[in-house]
C-alpha cells in the first residue's frame, strides 16, 4: 500500500527530522563563512576610511608643495571702509600713503520735458553716443518714450546705455513721464551724448530728447586716488596699474590712510595649521583601527595590520625626517615650531612659528615646498598607498577576491546540503515505507492467529 505522506508508517516526522540532520550537518560551515565573510567587509570599511583620512591629509599637503604660495604678499589697507587692496608675488615689500580724491560714476541724463504715455514724441533719427562709440534708433512719429525706451535697451549695437520711464508729478495735480539715460559703465569714457535728425513731423521736435534738452543729475566721473599723493584716474574704482603688482580698491572718499604690503605670513600659517589639523586625523584614524583594550580584551578591526604599521611608521619617519641641501636655517619641522607629543599628533608653537617666518620667509617655503622638500616626499608616500596602483587598492582587491570565493564556498556548501537532503529523504522514505509493511504484515498474522481454533481438551 502506498504512502502518502512521509511519517505515517512509522510515525516519525520525517521532514523534521531531515531538516535537523541538514541543517547540524551544516550549521558549523555555514557559520565559519559568515563570520569570515563579515570580517572581510569590515577590512574593507576600515582601509576605506584610512584611505579617506590619507585623502584629507594629502589635500593639505599638496597645499604646501607649491613654492608660489610662500612668495604670496599680503596688501593691508589702514582703514578698509575708504579701500582695500590686494598684492600678488611680484609687489616689493613697502609702505604707500594713500587718498581717495573722488569715486567713479555712471553718467545719466534725464528729459526736462514731460510727455503723457500716449504721447508722440517725434519722428526722425535718435543717436546715442559713448566717446567714440555709438548707436542709432528710428523713432517713428506715433512713438512714445515706451517705444523709444525699448528700442534703445533691444538695439544690437547699443553701447552700454540703459534706457528707462518715470512717473513723476506734472505739478498740477497728475502725473507725467520722463526718459532717463543711465550709463552702464562709470567713468568719462562711458559719458552719454545724445543728438539725431528731427524729422518736425505733426509740428513735433524729436530734438526735445537732445542732450541740450537733458538734465543731468549724475555726471560721468572718474575714480581718483592719490599715492604718496601723486594723482591717478581710473574710469572705475579700481586701480590695477599705479603699483606693480598692487590692485587699489577704493570704498569711499577719505584721505591719511596707508597701504603696506608684506609677507603673507597668515595664509602660510593657515595652510600649516591645517596640514597639523588633518595630519592629527590620520594620526587619531590610524589610532582607532589599530588600538587593543586590554580592559574588554578587544581590538581594532586592523589591529597588527601590515599595512596600516607601513602607513603609520613611513608618514611618522618622514615628518621627523630632516631635508637635505637646504643649507639654510631649518631643515626640520621641529625647528619651525612644528612637534610630535607623545599621543603621536603635531602641535604648532605659534611664537615659534611666527619667529621663523620673520626671519627666514623663503627658508620656511624651501622646507615645504623644494624638490626634496617634506610636502613633495609626503605626496608621493601618500600615492602609493592611495593611488590607482597604490597599496590600499591591492590590499582591498585582494580582501573582495577572497569574499568571492567564500560567496563560491557557500554556493558549494548549498548544494552539498541540497544533495544530502534528498539523499536523507529518500532513505527515511524507503525505512518508512518498509516499517508500514513491517506493521502492516504484523496485523496480518495477528488476525490469522486470532482466528485459529483454540487447543483440543479431551472429555473424561
Amino acid at each position: 500500500m502506498a504512502i502518502s505522506s512521509a511519517g505515517i508508517g512509522s510515525g516519525i516526522d520525517i521532514n523534521s527530522l531531515v531538516q535537523q540532520l541538514v541543517e547540524a550537518e551544516g550549521a558549523n560551515k555555514s557559520n565559519r563563512i559568515n563570520l569570515k565573510e563579515a570580517e572581510l567587509q569590515a577590512d574593507i570599511s576600515a582601509f576605506g576610511s584610512l584611505k579617506g583620512a590619507l585623502s584629507i591629509f594629502q589635500k593639505a599637503v599638496q597645499d604646501l608643495q607649491d613654492p608660489a604660495d610662500f612668495q604670496n604678499r599680503s596688501a593691508t589697507s589702514s582703514n578698509a571702509e575708504v579701500f582695500t587692496a590686494s598684492a600678488d608675488e611680484t609687489a616689493d615689500f613697502s609702505q604707500y600713503g594713500i587718498e581717495v580724491v573722488q569715486l567713479a560714476q555712471a553718467n545719466k541724463l534725464i528729459t526736462q520735458a514731460g510727455f503723457a504715455d500716449t504721447d508722440a514724441v517725434g519722428s526722425g533719427t535718435l543717436t546715442l553716443a559713448q566717446g567714440s562709440d555709438s548707436f542709432s534708433i528710428s523713432v517713428s512719429a506715433t512713438d512714445t518714450l515706451t517705444d523709444i525706451r525699448d528700442a534703445i535697451n533691444a538695439a544690437t549695437d547699443n553701447t552700454g546705455v540703459g534706457a528707462a520711464v518715470i512717473n513723476v508729478d506734472d505739478g498740477v495735480g497728475g502725473t507725467e513721464q520722463k526718459l532717463v539715460f543711465t550709463a552702464n559703465e562709470t567713468g568719462l569714457d562711458n559719458a552719454i551724448t545724445v543728438s539725431g535728425v528731427d524729422d518736425d513731423v505733426n509740428g513735433l521736435s524729436l530734438t526735445r530728447l537732445f542732450s541740450a534738452n537733458l538734465d543731468e543729475p549724475a555726471a560721468a566721473l572718474n575714480g581718483q586716488i592719490k599715492v604718496d599723493n601723486q594723482l591717478i584716474s581710473s574710469q572705475n574704482d579700481t586701480f590695477s596699474e599705479v603699483i606693480d603688482g598692487i590692485t587699489i580698491n577704493a570704498v569711499s572718499v577719505g584721505a591719511g590712510e596707508s597701504l603696506s604690503v608684506a609677507q603673507d605670513k597668515d595664509a602660510v600659517e593657515l595652510k600649516v595649521n591645517a596640514f597639523i589639523a588633518n595630519y592629527n586625523g590620520l594620526a587619531e584614524t590610524i589610532s582607532k583601527l589599530g588600538a587593543y583594550d586590554d580592559a574588554s580584551k578587544t581590538g581594532g578591526i586592523l589591529l597588527g595590520d601590515s599595512t596600516l604599521r607601513s602607513v603609520q611608521d613611513t608618514i611618522r619617519r618622514e615628518i621627523s625626517a630632516s631635508v637635505a641641501g637646504l643649507g639654510g636655517a631649518f631643515s626640520t619641522l621641529a625647528e619651525l615650531g612644528v612637534t610630535t607629543g607623545d599621543d603621536g599628533k603635531l602641535a604648532l608653537d605659534d611664537k615659534r612659528f611666527n619667529e621663523a617666518l620673520t626671519s627666514d620667509f623663503d627658508q620656511v617655503g624651501d622646507l615645504f615646498a623644494s624638490d626634496g622638500g617634506i610636502a613633495k616626499k609626503l605626496d608621493s608616500l601618500i600615492e602609493g598607498y592611495i593611488g590607482s596602483n597604490g597599496l590600499i587598492k591591492s590590499r582591498t582587491e585582494g580582501i573582495q577576491s577572497t569574499i568571492v570565493d567564500l560567496g563560491e564556498q557557500r554556493e558549494s556548501l548549498n548544494r552539498r546540503l541540497a544533495s544530502l537532503e534528498s539523499r536523507l529523504m529518500a532513505q527515511f522514505t524507503a525505512m518508512d515505507t518498509l516499517v508500514s509493511t513491517l506493521n502492516n504484515q504484523s496485523s496480518f498474522l495477528t488476525q490469522q492467529l486470532e482466528s485459529l481454533p483454540g487447543p483440543y481438551i479431551a472429555k473424561s
